[in-house]
Formats: structure tokens, sequence, C-alpha cells
């Protein structure tokens, strides 16, 4: 496989503040591009959705609540009693 160099105009803070993410999850800037580039060709689509979201600031927080849970959703619930779970095993404590 050859190498093709790509020239991109951007932002410098921009720039900046993606390096410093990239390099917190132990990417440099070339490796996330090129991870960028591979899922787009793997998705045949860009890797994200890309829109413009109408729902309200409350619509949104709930929506991200909900999506976060996924399947788990109505399966689990906390008790009313957030120490009851705990009774079980109050003569060990």
């Amino acid at each position: 496989m050859s190498n093709a160099n790509i020239n991109v105009r951007t932002d410098a803070e921009l720039k900046m503040q993606a390096k410093m993410i990239f390099e917190s999850i132990g990417l440099d800037l070339s490796t996330a591009v090129n991870l960028f580039l591979k899922q787009t060709v793997k998705a045949n689509n860009l890797p994200f959705i890309v829109g413009i979201s109408y729902a309200s600031p409350e619509e949104k927080t709930t929506q991200k609540r909900v999506s976060r849970r996924g399947v788990w959703k109505d399966k689990y619930s906390l008790p009313k009693d957030f120490d009851a779970p705990l009774d079980d095993f109050k003569e060990y404590m």
C-alpha cells in the first residue's frame, strides 16, 4: 500500500483541542484521521449522523438518558430504599 498526503486547512485552536483529545486516548492526529477515513469507507457514508435536531434542550436530555440506557430500559430499577439491598448483609458489617 502506498502512502498519500492530505493537506487540510483548519482553525489552529480546533486542531490543538482535537490533538489533545486524541493524545489522551493514545492516538496521534494522523491515526485519528485515518480511523475516520476507514470508518467512512466501511459505512459507505459518514460514520456519524449529521443534521439539525429540532428537539428542545429538555427533550435532548431525556433522549440522551434513554439512549444511554438502551436495551436495559425498564429491565432494572433502583429500589425506593437505597440501602434495602444491604439489609441482608448487616450482620457482617
